[in-house]
């Protein structure tokens, strides 16, 4: 008696019915994702994005309008800054700061401290659901008028929205992004993957988010651009690695 032999399955990997990939060429990808310049990339962006999101919806026309106004700027596109801002770079600002914490955590590796490790991870994680709902908030007139044909709201109604989408970012995501700061530039500091002085001025921004932002709330823009000079000093270590190698 003879075996039937049973066909080959999918290697690992592999979708059915798809050409199975070389097994170096995934894990190549996979490196380079986790490579540094990828946080460099993510950071930057990320600071970009974030600013310009923060300025085009603070900066709408129809946050200082009457009812008659709205309507008159809702038909007319004036709502078009929150649109971009709050619906197109918001999210993919959140996007790139969570791609930004993971290559960060993959690049400390088994030098990272464990508690202070979650606190990172945690408050990062914290700081993009608060953006998240925080543009949510702010967005949904736009949202109802241009999306599901509903009426332009009324001024009280985009008071209402104002406090609230204010009251989640700058009362609870600078919080959040202060305890970022303040454990990030912790674990620089003891796996000496940033220089001392990147970890002390890290904690001096966090402690700015703390206690500043509860007199000027532009305060905030201090986390963009921490990040994206750290974003610049892994992006120019990295260059001088490959020089010297």
């Amino acid at each position: 008696m003879t075996q039937r032999a049973s066909p080959p399955g999918p290697a690992p990997g592999q979708a059915p019915g798809f050409p199975a990939l070389p097994l170096p060429v995934i894990e190549e990808a996979g490196r380079q994702l986790r490579a540094p310049w990828a946080a460099s990339i993510a950071g930057l962006l990320f600071a970009v994005l974030f600013t310009a999101a923060l300025v085009l919806v603070r900066n709408q026309p129809v946050l200082e309008s009457s009812d008659a106004q709205l309507a008159g700027q809702f038909a007319t596109g004036q709502d078009l800054a929150g649109f971009i801002g709050g619906l197109y770079l918001a999210p993919f600002a959140g996007i790139m700061f969570l791609w930004f914490i993971a290559v960060i955590r993959d690049q400390i590796g088994e030098r990272e401290d464990r508690f202070f490790a979650t606190v990172f991870f945690g408050s990062g994680l914290l700081f993009v659901a608060i953006l998240f709902a925080s543009m949510a908030v702010a967005s949904w007139p736009v949202v109802g008028v241009r999306m599901l044909g509903q009426a332009a709201p009324s001024a009280r109604e985009i008071e209402v929205t104002r406090a609230i989408s204010y009251a989640l970012m700058f009362g609870f995501g600078t919080r959040a992004a202060a305890v970022f700061l303040l454990a990030m530039s912790t674990i620089g500091l003891k796996s000496g993957v940033l220089p001392r002085w990147f970890g002390r001025v890290g904690y001096l921004v966090g402690v700015a988010l703390l206690v500043v932002v509860a007199i000027w709330d532009w305060v905030i823009l201090v986390l963009p651009i921490w990040v994206a000079l750290i974003s610049l000093y892994i992006l120019r270590r990295e260059r001088s690695r490959r020089r010297t190698a």
